[in-house]
């Protein structure tokens, strides 16, 4: 019950055992086809650049910029936390410009001061922003900032590594323009893939860059050929054939129990899971209307020994929570519910833990 990787149904653990096949075997890539389909429909997206990048999520946000962002660009870049800050570090590597807008940790990225900085900065060719911000699990209004970054002619690029399953997330209704995510959060599957999306107006800027990507691997004129055509695929490198099993099996779980049903039982699981942090006196590091339910983060108590409770829980329990990161270490708690992990039982468990050991301190 950490922020990740969370666990795993023995479906798709069984789903990634299945016999290795060639990566350009046509029955593999007839099941490409459908991750693809799978992928969409879970983005909400009608976009045909929808793919599992073979890496996890920080090579998905790695993707996004080194294919967007060219030397010289201004990229309005939202920071609230530890993911806000790595974009910056991305659009700078790429050689472009990064302004920041700037909010605290465990506030939501504020769209006011988000037009403040794209009004003063009319150059700006890309808004880049965290969905869900991992580090505090705050959650931002994705549809204003994407409408926002449209009204003044910028591209999106979003960070959905923990958001994609666990909230209500459209890329289409919501003029999403890149996009990425990991499977290892709420789709509940093993770590190292990384689900990404580009809208047709994304495609056209990699299309007409100036220079070539920097990272050829990440290069997604190159990746187009083997993802996309009718049965036959250009080779491009050697997929992870087992990861995209259990990445497929994943999606097929969630399209059986559907994508709202699953955020609603992220939803239901996390205010059962607030409701007893509360009584046992945990204050949320995030004000309630911007709670992520699969990302749940307290203040530690006063006099509390943060990695001995914690050592406990996993030593005792097999239980494991997260420790805070950035501003928030040593200071906070995360406890993940996400995908498979988000059930009733898991939550019953780790609230009788955790009350057995605050007792100790």
């Amino acid at each position: 019950m950490g922020p990740g990787p969370s666990d795993v149904s023995p479906q798709v653990l069984a789903a990634q055992a299945r016999p290795t096949i060639g990566h350009l075997d046509p029955l593999f890539v007839g099941m490409m086809d459908e991750l693809k389909q799978l992928l969409q429909y879970a983005f909400q997206t009608n976009n045909a650049m929808t793919i599992a990048v073979s890496a996890p999520g920080s090579a998905g946000m790695e993707t996004c910029f080194v294919n967007l962002v060219e030397p010289g660009d201004t990229v309005i870049v939202c920071r609230n936390g530890v993911f806000g800050e790595r974009m910056r570090q991305n659009v700078e590597r790429c050689g472009g410009k990064a302004v920041c807008v700037d909010n605290a940790w465990g506030e939501p990225v504020c769209p006011t001061r988000v037009e403040q900085a794209l009004k003063q900065h009319p150059e700006a060719r890309f808004l880049a922003f965290v969905h869900a911000e991992t580090s505090t699990g705050a959650l931002s209004d994705a549809k204003t900032l994407c409408a926002l970054a449209r009204q003044y002619h910028c591209l999106s690029i979003v960070d959905a590594v923990t958001s994609l399953g666990g909230v209500e997330l459209r890329v289409d209704d919501w003029g999403i323009d890149a996009i990425y995510s990991g499977s290892q959060k709420c789709l509940s599957c093993v770590p190292g893939l990384s689900p990404v999306s580009f809208s047709e107006r994304a495609v056209a800027v990699i299309k007409q860059r100036n220079s070539p990507v920097q990272s050829w691997f990440l290069d997604q004129s190159l990746v187009m050929g083997y993802w996309s055509g009718q049965g036959k695929r250009s080779y491009h490198h050697t997929a992870p054939v087992n990861s995209l099993y259990a990445l497929h099996e994943a999606l097929r779980l969630l399209a059986a129990e559907g994508l709202q049903q699953a955020w609603q039982r992220h939803k239901d699981m996390h205010q059962l899971l607030a409701k007893g942090l509360q009584q046992l006196g945990l204050d949320f590091v995030v004000a309630e209307p911007y709670r992520l339910p699969q990302l749940n983060t307290v203040y530690i108590p006063n006099g509390v020994d943060d990695a001995a409770l914690r050592s406990r829980l996993l030593n005792l329990y097999n239980l494991e929570i997260g420790a805070g990161l950035g501003e928030l270490a040593g200071k906070a708690w995360r406890f993940g519910l996400m995908g498979y992990g988000a059930r009733r039982e898991n939550v019953s468990i780790c609230l009788q833990a955790l009350s057995e050991q605050l007792q100790q301190g």
